[in-house]
This record gives structure tokens, C-alpha cells and sequence, in this order.
């Protein structure tokens, strides 16, 4: 195992910035109303978050300043990103792993789960399945094994972007997969990548010793905490941070994912793409401690919370929570979602109705179909989305914030959404779904004001319901 003082390919940027007694310190202390109406005004004024400011609404536990934060949640996600929601499916390439991380089915101990690495044949089938569901963004994952290396990663990019079934197509990869070299992320982004995804798990140094052991790749704290600088410095200028929470206190978590965006922010100019915040599930094989359980409230909290500390941030739940929840929580500041989601080594194409613990990671709590999803999703007055222009224009890193802090994104991305949810709805849906399809279609063309965006997005949705033209995006 390499150490930490014999490695050389850090960033200019590498340094231990999570400083465990501030963190802790921001943490003892009481909000009162008056502090708390401060901090969310901000927030409604789009600016990013303090970390003192944050451990505001941390601290905030009376009832009322709840209901202030999840009130003033639901309002900044209305304002920044409308009432769209961003569909994706993570797709598990391989299960091969040399890390041991106490909470993962996958980890090397494990001797009872299925091992199994998608060749170029199951890969295409995997990919198949998805476009036919109506699929057009996938998030790769790799466990860290020295198979699993960039240029098998750019590979595997590559195949997916090649495989097309009728309308089908796959428009963005993005990676959740190990740290990489600057080389390394150089070979993956050559491969067309959208956003590159490293969670750190846990913040707090002692946990993630504790749960990572010292003997593995994944067991180096600077390393992976350095990583996505060193993807930033590669040219992925779309990176993913995240915790895994129940590993330690949900509060502390919640800071070392906003010290972290700061980091990037004050060296790149630009915070993450994306946060995460998945909660432990069940695992087989696996002994869960339940020392620091978030429960529904506390998730819930954190959830909103985040969306005030970072208004432009996407934040994505993930097929781990229950339909309901995931319907209650998405109000809060969710603007992505995975749908119809299999994570079983070819689940896609070999899942029946039951999950299959011995080939899967962790326990999922929504194994709704895509298109019952859609279909919750529409009723429920949002709009589906596939979109993937931003990317493909360039709008990324520096110059999606551009276009997102005056608050144009939402003109670019609501006209994109209805022509992804258009060929959706004409390619794939269920007679249901293209009903409340096409309703939800004329009740955000009612609201669109008059001019040439809207002439040319009718013209637009009309051709893909008239015309074999697809990917018609602005």
C-alpha cells in the first residue's frame, strides 16, 4: 500500500482542509429566530452559504425554524430550478473491489456475494434495456480493483455512447467510481464524460479509519478528499461530492460536504455539480451500526438545508430512500433523481420483481418502473427531464454558473425539458403516462410567455410527435 508521503500526483491545492474542532465547535451552539430569518434571507437571495451560516440552520431545532427552513427550501427550488426534475439510472459495470468498507456488500471480505464484471456483450444489453425503458443519462459505477482503470473506464464510455436501439440513445455518461491520477482523469474525460462522482463517505477522520481500514487504497483520507481537485485540475470541470450518512453525526456531515464545495470554489472557481447524501441501507452481509441513524425528520432537515447552502448546487436522491419519502423529500431542493433503477450486476436485464441481495451493493427502497415514476412524477406537478444540453454546449463548470446565478438556466432548461419529456411520451410511455404527459406539456406552454423561444418550442415538439427528429435542444 502506497502512503500518503510516496505519493506525488496530488493537486496544487492538497492540504487537510477539514478542521474537525471548528467544524465541532460550529456545531455547539443555539440559533435564535432572529439570526435564522438572516440566514434564510440570504439564501433567498441565492448567495452560498457561510459554514458559519450553515450551522445556523443546523442548530435550528424548535418547530417553528423547521418549518421556516423547509418553507424557504421549497421556495429557492421553485425559483432556481422551476419544477423540473432531472431522470438518470446508475448502471454497475463491475463488483470487483480490494477495499473492505465495513458498510458495503461489495467489499473484498465478503466471501458469499456474486463477483461479476460486464463484458462488452452484457454491457451492450445492459444499455439496450435501458434506452428501450426511454433512458438518456447513465451514471457508471466501478469498485476500485486494478481492472477498473481509466482506460477501461473510458472503454466502457465509449461502448455506451455507441449502443442505440430505435430512438435510443445514451446522451450523458457521468462516473461514480475511485480516485483517479491527473492522467487518469484525463483518459476518462476524453471519453465524452459528464460528471466524475467521488464520495467521501465520512468527513470525520476517526469514522473513516474506522470503517475503511488503514490497509486499503480507500483507506487514504487526503487522497480521496484530493480527488476531485485533481479531476478539476485534469479539465472534469463537473465534479460530485457526497456523504454517506449514519456513518457519523448527520450535522457534522452536512459541513464537511459545505467546507468541501468551498474548497473547490476558492481554488477553481466553480463548488461541485452535484452533492449527494445517501443514507445506509441494508447490505448483505453486512452489520449495520446504527450509533449515528438519520431518521426520516433529520433527513428530511438535511436535505433542506443543503438546498439553502447551496442554491445552484444539484442535489440528487437516490433509489436508497422509499417512493414516499422520495416524493416528500424532492420538495425540499431535489433537482435529480435515479428512476427504474437495478443495481444488481446485469439487473437490467436479469432482475426479476425481487431484488437480488447477493448481487447488489445495498438494499434500494424504490424499484418502481421508469415509467411509473414518470407518470408519479407528472401528477404530482413536475416536469421529467432527460436534458444533457448543457453539457453538450459547453455550458459546464465556470460557464454553467454563468447562465445558472442570474437565474437564465431556467429559460434554457424548461424548454429542454418538455421536448425530452415530448419524445419520451411519443417513444416509450404508457398510454397513462402520455396523458398526464401531454397535460403537464399544455399547462407549461400555457405559462411560457409569448415570443421566439416559444414559437420555436412548439415548432419543435411538434416535429418530434410529426417526425422521426429527436434530440432538438437549445
Amino acid at each position: 500500500m502506497t502512503s500518503i508521503a510516496d505519493k506525488t500526483d496530488f493537486s496544487t491545492s492538497a492540504n487537510d482542509f477539514i478542521d474537525e474542532g471548528r467544524l465541532h465547535g460550529l456545531l455547539d451552539r443555539k440559533t435564535d429566530d432572529a439570526e435564522l430569518r438572516d440566514v434564510i434571507a440570504k439564501s433567498m437571495a441565492k448567495e452560498p452559504l457561510a459554514l458559519e451560516e450553515t450551522a445556523v440552520l443546523l442548530a435550528a431545532d424548535a418547530l417553528e425554524q423547521v418549518e421556516a427552513i423547509f418553507d424557504a427550501a421549497r421556495q429557492l427550488k421553485r425559483d432556481v430550478y422551476g419544477n423540473r426534475i432531472v431522470l438518470f439510472a446508475p448502471l454497475y459495470i463491475g463488483n470487483e473491489c480490494t477495499n473492505d468498507c465495513a458498510y458495503c456488500a461489495f467489499r473484498r471480505s465478503n466471501k458469499d456475494v456474486v463477483r461479476r464484471t460486464l463484458d462488452e456483450a452484457e454491457l451492450r444489453a445492459q444499455v439496450e434495456a435501458l434506452e428501450k425503458m426511454g433512458h438518456k443519462r447513465l451514471i457508471l459505477v466501478f469498485g476500485e480493483h486494478p481492472r477498473y482503470n481509466a482506460e477501461f473506464m473510458a472503454k466502457c464510455v465509449h461502448q455506451v455512447y455507441a449502443t442505440h436501439v430505435g430512438h435510443g440513445a445514451i446522451r450523458r455518461v457521468n462516473i461514480n467510481a475511485a480516485p483517479l491520477d491527473h492522467a487518469g482523469y484525463r483518459i476518462v474525460k476524453e471519453a465524452g464524460i459528464g460528471t466524475y462522482q467521488i464520495f467521501q463517505e465520512t468527513y470525520h477522520h476517526d469514522t473513516f479509519a474506522k470503517v475503511h481500514g488503514t490497509n486499503t487504497r480507500k483507506g487514504d483520507y487526503l487522497w480521496r478528499l484530493d480527488g476531485l481537485a485533481r479531476a478539476m485540475e485534469a479539465g472534469c470541470d463537473d465534479v460530485g461530492i457526497g456523504a454517506l450518512f449514519g456513518l457519523y453525526d448527520w450535522r457534522f456531515e452536512v459541513l464537511g460536504l459545505i467546507a468541501h464545495g468551498h474548497h473547490l470554489q476558492k481554488h477553481y472557481n466553480v463548488g461541485p455539480h452535484t452533492l449527494s447524501f445517501p443514507r445506509l441501507r441494508p447490505a448483505h452481509g453486512v452489520k449495520l451500526d446504527e450509533t449515528y441513524h438519520v431518521n426520516d425528520d433529520e433527513f428530511k432537515r438535511l436535505v433542506a438545508i443543503l438546498r439553502l447552502s447551496v442554491p445552484y448546487a444539484g442535489l440528487i436522491l437516490t433509489a436508497r430512500e422509499p417512493p414516499e419519502i422520495r416524493r416528500e423529500v424532492m420538495a425540499f431542493g431535489v433537482s435529480q433523481i435515479d428512476a427504474g433503477t437495478r443495481i444488481e450486476l446485469a439487473g437490467y436485464t436479469e432482475g426479476g420483481s425481487d431484488q437480488s441481495m447477493d448481487r447488489e451493493q445495498f438494499h434500494i427502497g424504490d424499484i418502481r418502473p421508469l415509467d411509473e415514476v414518470m407518470r408519479d412524477l407528472l401528477t404530482d406537478g413536475y416536469i421529467p427531464s432527460f436534458c444533457t444540453a448543457c453539457y453538450r454546449l459547453g455550458r459546464t463548470g465556470e460557464h454553467f454558473m454563468e447562465f445558472a446565478i442570474p437565474g437564465f438556466i431556467q429559460n434554457l432548461c424548461t424548454p429542454n425539458a418538455l421536448t425530452t419529456l415530448c419524445e419520451y411520451l411519443v417513444d416509450y410511455a404508457s398510454p397513462e403516462t402520455r396523458q398526464a404527459g401531454q397535460k403537464r406539456i399544455h399547462e407549461e406552454l400555457e405559462r411560457l410567455p409569448d415570443g421566439k423561444r416559444k414559437t420555436e418550442l412548439l415548432d419543435r415538439l411538434k416535429r418530434i410527435e410529426e417526425t422521426e427528429e429527436r434530440d432538438l435542444y437549445f
